[in-house]
């Protein structure tokens, strides 16, 4: 059974080692944590925690690191969410606020993200499948070359040429989009695929060649918002930290890669940690993540919505030696306030 005094060694143990990189003897932390016992003592409850595999002796050191299962007690009972400054918080609102459209305030959230945390940051484009069509518009560039504007309510706007088999009228260009947008207004992504494949048929035989064509431009717009992405950035944080994994980095780049993979870890930790969720941010930890082939990274995520979508996440990814605190203060407070900023929209 684990002393509250060594869960507090256990904090200090974690908190050194991630501010130095060296591994924390008995002797430093009475020298530098106001603990009122001696070093043997202190050495007593180190010896419990080893024996509870929440820290343990590299090589021959006499010093002691913390293992996955030591991170994860600190994280679920031992860490203190710092604030962020009032400075971190104005850079929040007004870097974030510039955005002028869900992929631009989507790329911002990265980058800022990577830069509070030091890490891979990464979000989860809104749940469009969920989205809802807000407009349709097709703006004529040539007689035969128009573009197609798709608009969600979400705020994702996707833009396409179109070359057209025949010269586009201004009757048949006012007709489509009316239509479009009379029949498309307010759907969801599939039900907005499914009236697609029938539109042509509402015209004359004579304009379905074009007209098909346009449909065509927008059945691959819905598909293209109807799949689940992510946004990532600060790739060369793990290259800086490349100490902290046992191996070659590169097994790890190359995961973080596969959007696919990434998107399934996200789902995992939002499942799979929902019970060790604390403060909104849920965290998976080492060996928790080594089916996606990230056996020694941690993952911190946390939810945000968006209008007429439902939840997303965000978060960063890095080694398990990480500052949890200030790294789950920074998800949490820019999911929040990306929240807020979607929601006005």
């Amino acid at each position: 059974m684990v002393s509250e005094r060594s869960l507090e060694v256990l904090r200090v143990i974690v908190q050194d080692y991630v501010a130095s990189r060296e591994p924390v003897g008995s002797k430093s932390i009475v020298e530098r944590h106001s603990f009122g016992v001696s070093a043997a003592t202190i050495r007593n409850d180190m010896a419990l925690l080893e024996e509870e595999e929440l820290i343990v002796a590299p090589h021959t050191s006499s010093g002691r690191v913390p293992t996955d299962k030591g991170y994860r007690v600190f994280v679920d009972q031992l860490a203190d969410l710092r604030p962020l400054t009032s400075a971190q918080r104005q850079a929040i609102e007004t870097f974030l606020g510039q955005s002028v459209d869900l992929d631009d305030v989507l790329a911002r959230t990265v980058r800022l993200l990577s830069q509070l945390t030091h890490q891979v940051a990464l979000v989860q484009y809104p749940s469009l499948s969920r989205s809802k069509v807000r407009h349709v518009e097709l703006v004529p560039l040539a007689p035969r070359r128009l573009m197609t504007v798709f608009i969600t309510d979400t705020g994702r706007v996707e833009q396409r040429l179109v070359d057209l088999p025949a010269d586009l009228g201004d009757d048949l260009l006012g007709s489509l989009r009316t239509r479009l947008n009379a029949s498309l207004g307010g759907l969801g992504l599939a039900d907005a695929a499914a009236t697609l494949s029938t539109m042509s048929e509402q015209f004359e035989p004579g304009h379905r060649a074009i007209v098909d064509r346009v449909i065509l431009s927008l059945v691959e717009q819905v598909a293209e918002n109807r799949q689940d992405r992510l946004v990532m950035a600060g790739a060369a944080n793990l290259v800086r930290t490349e100490e902290d994994f046992s191996g070659s980095i590169y097994p790890v780049l190359e995961a973080i890669e596969e959007q696919v993979t990434l998107l399934r870890l996200f789902g995992e930790v939002d499942v799979v940690r929902s019970s060790g969720d604390h403060h909104g941010v849920a965290v998976s930890i080492g060996r928790e993540n080594a089916e996606f082939g990230l056996g020694e990274t941690s993952v911190l995520t946390s939810g945000y919505g968006a209008s007429g979508a439902g939840i997303a996440r965000l978060g960063v990814l890095g080694p398990t030696r990480m500052d949890y605190s200030n790294n789950m203060a920074a998800v949490r407070a820019v999911a929040r306030y990306l929240t807020r900023l979607l929601g006005e929209d």
